[in-house]
């Protein structure tokens, strides 16, 4: 696990997001229950996630995309000391533009959040029947509940646009979709089966 608490240090360090203990254990233990079996993350960061996501079980392959060349780079080499290139594939890519071939148990979105819309419907079409949409950040520290907690223009502009996501969920009709008050806030999105 010392790698693993290296990442995360330099994470700390360099002030780069990384998924919160409690989110991590929520995803990783779905992966173990459900037996997922791929993983697509919308947004490596340095590869902590999809770290965590290959080593919650043997059988897992992750896919992740990443736009930043730095973070990218520092994810290759993180999977790699991790002993992990084979069951982790990584793009540098717009995952806005990206073509990513194939079907995922679980989908994760953790990237641009005011992309959150576009990313969910983008990948959509790439959810294995009974598989998963998990989209992380929905509470952003607590200013999607309470607004007052910014006088930031720009964070508020964000927060909204969390806010009309979490509302784009809410409505969508052809999926069921649970919140849950872990981390930073999760909702798991899952597709309504054809009556």
């Amino acid at each position: 696990m010392e790698q693993i608490s290296d990442i995360k240090t330099y994470a700390r360090k360099e002030a780069i997001p990384i998924m919160m203990d409690e989110t991590q254990q929520f995803i990783c233990n779905y992966i173990k229950e459900n037996n997922v079996q791929s993983v697509l993350e919308i947004g490596s960061a340095i590869g902590y996630s999809a770290i965590q996501f290959a080593k919650a079980a043997e059988n897992v392959h992750v896919t992740t995309i990443e736009i930043d060349i730095d973070r990218y780079i520092k994810a290759v080499q993180n999977i790699k000391d991790s002993g992990l290139q084979d069951r982790i594939t990584i793009f540098h890519a717009d995952a806005l533009t990206a073509q990513i071939e194939g079907q995922f148990d679980l989908i994760f979105i953790d990237a641009a959040k005011a992309q959150y819309i576009k990313f969910f419907e983008k990948y959509k079409e790439n959810l294995s029947p009974n598989g998963v949409i998990l989209s992380d950040n929905l509470s952003f520290h607590g200013m999607v509940e309470d607004l007052s907690l910014t006088h930031n223009y720009s964070t508020k502009k964000l927060v909204k646009k969390i806010r009309k996501y979490i509302d784009f969920l809410k409505s969508n009709s052809q999926y069921t979709t649970e919140f849950y008050q872990c981390g930073d806030g999760i909702s798991v999105s899952r597709k309504n089966k054809e009556l």
